[in-house]
C-alpha cells in the first residue's frame, strides 16, 4: 500500500506527455495498472480536498477539467460502497446525458475497465458491477428529487441552474443515505448571489481554478486564442479564469461600460500623457505608484493605452518606470500628483530624465469627486481602452458615489492616475501651441 500511495502522489498533477516517464517505476512497484485510474492521472485540484468536507465546490474556467473531475469522484464514490446510489443532475436532462455521461470526460467514456457500467437511456440509470446505481435529473425539474434518496450527488453548471436554491434545498433533503453524504458542485462561475454565499457556507470546501490549469491536456491554439481574444476582459476573466466579476450598487463604473468602451486599435494620435500617483511611502506594503499612459485621439476621443503601475518599490525605481512609459509611448508630458510629496515628486523625476516635461498636479478633492467627471465622459463614449487592464479596471468599479472606496487594495491609485491622464486630454485647458505673435 505504500509503494501504491508513493506512485500515486508522484503521479497525480503530471502532464500527459510525463505519466510515460513513471511507466518504469509503476512495472517495478507491480502497479502496471495504476495509470487507468483517476487517482493517477488527476490534477491536485481535481481530487477531493483531504479535509472533511459536506460540500466540494469546483469554481473554474472553461477547459479546467471539472466534467472529468466529477466522473472520476463519481467512479470512485461507486467502487468505495457498493451498492451506493448517486445522484447527477445538470441543469437540463439533456445536458445531464450529453455532458455528464456521454461527453468526451463523462462517466461513460472514462470508466474503469473493472467497473462493468451500463447506461439504460430510458430509465435514466448507470448501473456498476457491484450493484452500485446513479441516476439522472434536470435541475429544471426540482421537485423530481422528491422520494429518492442517496448517498452521493453531483451537480454540473450550477451556476446555470434555473431554480437553484430550490433544487440544491431538495437534493440536500435527499442526500441521507450512509454515515458520511456527500455533494460534488461543478461549474464556471458566475456573479450570483447565492453563489457567492455558498462559498463561505459552513461545510463547503472550495476549489479554483483557470483553463490554463489544464493547458497539459489542451490545444496551445485553443489558449492562445482565448488570451489573444478574452485575456484581461470581463468574460475572459470568468469564463477562462474561473473569477467572480460583479459590479458594485453604486459604483461609477460598470463592468458593462467598461466592455463597451473596449477596443482593439487606437486611430492616430494627437497627444500622449502619463499621469503618476506616487505612493507616499515606499516598501512593501506601501500602495502602489499609478502609473497610466492614456492619449487625444485625432477623433477628439481619449484611448487609455497602458497600466504600468508598480507596486512596493522605491522612488527612484517608480520614477524610472514613469519615464521608460513616456519614451516608450513617446509622450509629451507627465502629469504628477505632488500632494505627498510636493516639489520632491518632480525632482525626483527629472533625476532620472532632465529633459522630461513634468506638468504638478494638486488634488484639492477627494479621489471619488475627481473620478465623477471622467466616469460621465466613459458614458458619453468618449473613452476607449486599447486591451484590457484588469487591476486598473477593478479599482474603477469600486470607486463609489458619495465618495467611498470598495474595490481591491486600500487605495485606487491607478484608477486616481487615470482620471488625472484623461483630465489633461479631455477636461483641462488646451495645450498652448508654439507661434509667432505680431505686433
Amino acid at each position: 500500500m505504500a509503494d501504491e500511495r508513493s506512485v500515486i502522489e508522484r503521479a497525480a498533477g503530471l502532464r500527459s506527455e510525463d505519466r510515460e516517464a513513471l511507466a518504469a517505476a509503476l512495472i517495478d512497484a507491480g502497479l502496471a495498472d495504476l495509470p487507468q485510474t483517476w487517482a493517477a492521472q488527476a490534477r491536485p485540484s481535481q481530487v477531493p480536498p483531504g479535509v472533511d468536507w459536506d460540500t466540494w465546490l469546483i469554481l473554474a474556467g472553461r477547459g479546467f477539467g471539472k466534467t472529468r473531475a466529477g466522473a472520476g469522484w463519481v467512479h470512485q464514490m461507486a467502487d468505495e460502497v457498493p451498492g451506493a446510489r448517486i445522484a447527477l443532475l445538470g441543469a437540463t436532462a439533456a445536458d445531464a446525458r450529453a455532458v455528464m455521461v456521454e461527453g468526451e470526460s463523462g462517466l461513460l467514456a472514462k470508466a474503469p475497465k473493472t467497473a462493468g457500467l451500463v447506461f439504460e437511456p430510458s430509465l435514466k440509470r448507470l448501473s456498476w458491477a457491484n450493484s452500485s446505481t446513479a441516476h439522472l435529473y434536470s435541475a429544471a425539474e426540482p421537485e423530481g428529487l422528491r422520494g429518492p434518496q442517496f448517498h452521493f450527488a453531483w451537480g454540473d453548471e450550477v451556476a446555470r441552474w434555473s431554480d437553484a436554491a430550490v433544487t440544491l434545498a431538495n437534493l440536500r433533503l435527499a442526500l441521507r443515505l450512509g454515515s458520511r453524504p456527500q455533494l460534488l458542485l461543478t461549474t464556471t462561475p458566475r456573479p450570483l448571489a447565492w453563489l457567492k454565499e455558498l462559498t463561505t457556507a459552513v461545510g463547503v470546501t472550495v476549489t479554483r481554478g483557470s483553463s490554463g490549469d489544464n493547458a497539459g491536456n489542451l490545444p496551445g491554439v485553443y489558449l492562445r486564442n482565448m488570451r489573444r481574444d478574452y485575456g484581461g476582459t470581463r468574460l475572459g476573466r470568468q469564463e477562462i479564469g474561473g473569477e467572480f466579476i460583479d459590479d458594485l450598487e453604486g459604483a461609477l463604473w460598470t463592468r458593462r461600460l467598461l466592455e463597451d468602451c473596449r477596443v482593439r486599435n487606437s486611430p492616430l494620435l494627437r497627444r500622449v500623457v502619463v499621469a503618476v500617483d506616487p505612493p507616499a511611502t515606499s516598501g512593501s506594503r506601501a500602495d502602489a505608484c499609478g502609473i497610466v499612459v492614456a492619449a487625444l485621439g485625432n477623433d477628439n476621443r481619449g484611448y487609455v493605452l497602458a497600466d504600468d503601475s508598480i507596486q512596493g518599490r522605491t522612488p527612484e525605481q517608480w520614477a524610472r518606470a514613469v519615464v521608460a512609459a513616456a519614451e516608450r509611448h513617446a509622450a509629451d508630458r507627465v502629469v504628477a500628483e505632488v500632494n505627498n510629496g510636493g516639489e520632491m515628486v518632480s525632482s525626483i523625476l527629472r533625476s532620472v530624465s532632465c529633459n522630461l516635461a513634468i506638468k504638478p498636479v494638486r488634488a484639492s478633492v477627494g479621489k471619488t469627486a475627481r473620478a465623477e467627471p471622467v466616469a460621465s465622459l466613459y458614458m458619453a463614449g468618449r473613452v476607449s481602452h486599447v486591451g484590457a487592464f484588469p487591476a486598473l479596471e477593478d479599482e474603477l468599479c469600486g470607486l463609489m458615489v458619495g465618495g467611498s472606496y470598495a474595490g481591491p487594495g486600500r487605495s485606487p491609485d491607478r484608477a486616481d492616475a487615470l482620471v488625472w491622464a484623461l483630465t489633461e486630454l479631455l477636461l483641462g485647458p488646451a495645450p498652448t501651441k508654439p507661434g509667432i505673435q505680431i505686433l
